[in-house]
């Protein structure tokens, strides 16, 4: 009974028990709040690049766009590929890991009012009206955790812009 007595009044480790329950908790928190910022990065970058790729293609000579069928131009095509997947014409790294370039698509639609106005300006005198450009990109999502059993498995990135091409 002594012994029992001693046992329940003695608090020496009481701090390293309450940690051995706590840490577990802890880990999850934190390696948790790695990986959803890991995640908004990600969704980030993408949404910068395809932006970039939307203002580059918009910026293309009106030729480009010559009918609107919905497709661009291949070499149109392969270089907004390009300007969202690494930043460049030519060369250079993927913004994103696991980025396949057919997962970028670009498409254009052409628009003939806006808000219920005639266009006009540089638009003037165009039948099919104004060429907008629009750039889709769907990335598969790579965990920072993935070493440690999140596969992350079904998660893609999404993004879309459009702008309207200017013909500079």
């Amino acid at each position: 009974m002594n012994l029992l007595r001693r046992l329940v009044h003695d608090i020496r480790a009481a701090a390293a028990a309450e940690m051995a329950l706590v840490i577990p908790l802890l880990l999850i928190i934190m390696f948790g709040a790695l990986e959803v910022g890991n995640y908004f990065l990600n969704e980030h970058i993408l949404v910068k690049s395809v932006r970039d790729g939307a203002r580059f293609a918009a910026r293309q000579d009106f030729s480009n766009y010559s009918a609107c069928t919905g497709s661009v131009s291949d070499p149109l095509l392969s270089n907004t590929r390009n300007v969202v997947k690494r930043g460049l014409l030519a060369g250079g790294a993927d913004r994103l890991a696991n980025w396949a370039a057919t997962s970028i698509s670009v498409t254009m639609i052409c628009s003939t009012t806006a808000g219920g106005q005639t266009m006009s300006g540089i638009y003037r005198g165009r039948a099919q009206g104004a060429p907008i450009v629009i750039v889709n990109a769907t990335v598969p999502y790579t965990p920072v955790l993935g070493s440690f059993g999140f596969s992350g498995i079904g998660l893609n990135l999404n993004a879309s812009q459009q702008a309207a091409v200017m013909g500079l």
